[in-house]
C-alpha cells in the first residue's frame, strides 16, 4: 500500500443524500463535485456492465472538472451508479407515477437485483467495482402500492423504491449489501480507498468513541466522545 492518509476530505460527485450520509457516517468531510454525463444504457447492455460503465464515466467527467476547480488530487474522488435490474431489464428512476405503480406491480413477489458500481480516483490512480444484491420482494397488495405512492418515496429512486425507507417494509430477504442497496456499499468503498492509500477518518485513534446512534435514514452514525 502506497502512504496512508487519514485526511477527513472526499469529493464525491454524486448528488445522492443517502451516499452522502453513508460517506458521513464513515467520518469524512464530503465536498461536492458536479459532473454530468449522458446515462443512456447502450443497445442489449446488460445491468452490471452498464452500472460499471457509468460510474468510471462519472469519475473521468469528475476528474476534469476537479483540475478546472484546482482542486487538490490527494483527496479521493469517489463516483458510483446503482441499477435495479429485474430479468435482465433495467429499472430506472421512475419518469410519472404510472412509471413507478408499474415498476412495484412487476417487483411484487419476484427476486431482483441491485447493482452498485463505485469508482474512486486519486493522484492519477482510478479504481473501481461492482456489488451485486438479489432482493427478493414480498407480494404487495393494491393497497400497498398506492400507499407508498402517496408517500413519495419511489420517485426520485432506481426501481421506484428506497429499502432505508418506508420501502424497507417490502422487503423478505436481502443477500448481499444493504448499503449497496442504499447505493454505497461500504466494505467494497473502503476496500477501494484503502488500496488507494486511504483509510477511513472514523477509525483513527482517539477521534471517535465506540458509540453509535442511529439516525432517521438508517445510517449508523458515530458521534464524537
Amino acid at each position: 500500500m502506497e502512504d496512508v492518509t487519514m485526511s477527513a476530505l472526499l469529493y464525491l460527485a454524486s448528488g445522492s443524500p443517502r451516499r452522502r450520509e453513508i460517506l458521513l457516517s464513515l467520518g469524512f468531510e464530503v465536498l461536492r463535485v458536479a459532473a454530468e454525463i449522458d446515462e443512456t444504457p447502450y443497445s442489449d447492455e446488460a445491468p452490471g456492465p452498464y452500472a460499471l460503465r457509468l460510474a468510471q464515466a462519472k469519475n473521468r467527467a469528475a476528474q476534469i472538472v476537479a483540475r478546472q476547480q484546482g482542486l487538490d488530487d490527494s483527496v479521493p474522488l469517489l463516483t458510483a451508479d446503482t441499477t435495479v435490474a429485474l430479468n435482465g431489464r433495467i429499472l430506472g428512476k421512475p419518469e410519472s407515477w404510472e412509471d413507478a405503480r408499474a415498476m412495484l406491480q412487476a417487483l411484487s413477489g419476484t427476486v431482483h437485483q441491485v447493482f452498485t458500481a463505485v469508482c474512486v480516483s486519486r493522484q492519477g490512480k482510478m479504481q473501481s467495482v461492482l456489488q451485486q444484491s438479489d432482493v427478493h420482494f414480498k407480494t404487495l397488495t393494491a393497497a400497498e402500492i398506492e400507499a407508498y405512492l402517496a408517500s413519495g418515496e419511489p420517485m426520485d429512486k432506481a426501481g421506484a423504491y428506497g429499502i432505508q425507507g418506508l420501502g424497507g417494509v417490502f422487503v423478505r430477504h436481502l443477500a448481499g449489501s444493504f448499503t449497496g442497496v442504499m447505493g454505497l456499499p461500504v466494505f467494497e468503498t473502503t476496500a477501494l480507498l484503502a488500496d488507494l492509500g486511504v483509510s477511513l477518518p472514523a477509525l483513527a485513534s482517539g477521534r471517535y468513541s465506540e458509540t453509535f446512534v442511529k439516525t432517521k435514514s438508517q445510517v449508523w452514525m458515530p458521534f464524537k466522545a
